[in-house]
């Protein structure tokens, strides 16, 4: 059964255009949802890329604030592949709900020390957040955690 409602982007006919034209990928054989979790897949990996970019100019700040605005894109993408709900209930599961709740709150503290204390101190939240992030998406691959601590006390013993 397809999914009903506003998110159900599928439904709406495919010759539907914006302003008259038709969209650039529309050649390519993407559904409208493809589009759509492309965009945000892409979308964030721009904004982390342009973030970079701007840490290596020495704008630590705006560094901090794109990597999260990159973060919160790069979800809203996951979102449209797996749908919200069904992404929400799974990042909640218990195996992965530590790695979630580090992953928000230091995504949130980012934005608020970016703005109010500087860039400086918002890296040490961007880095948490990119280990948080990992450790979350190495949740869904079976095996991976166990590898990666396999690796982390080969190099530490």
């Amino acid at each position: 059964m397809a999914p009903q409602g506003w998110m159900n982007l599928d439904a709406l006919p495919e010759n539907m255009t914006f302003g008259g034209e038709e969209g650039a990928f529309k050649g390519l054989g993407f559904s409208r949802t493809e589009r759509i979790m492309a965009f945000g897949f892409i979308g964030g990996f721009a904004c982390s890329l342009l973030g970079a970019i701007l840490l290596i100019t020495g704008q630590s700040s705006a560094f901090a604030a794109l990597f999260g605005v990159g973060a919160i894109i790069s979800l809203v993408g996951t979102g449209f592949l797996i749908g919200f709900r069904r992404q929400a209930k799974l990042m909640f599961k218990p195996v992965r709900i530590v790695a979630t709740i580090l992953m928000l709150v230091s995504l949130v503290l980012t934005f608020v020390i970016a703005f109010l204390v500087g860039g400086g101190v918002a890296i040490i939240f961007v880095i948490i957040q990119w280990l948080a992030m990992l450790w979350y998406s190495l949740s869904y691959i079976p095996y991976a955690r166990d590898a990666v601590k396999g690796l982390f006390n080969r190099f530490t013993s």
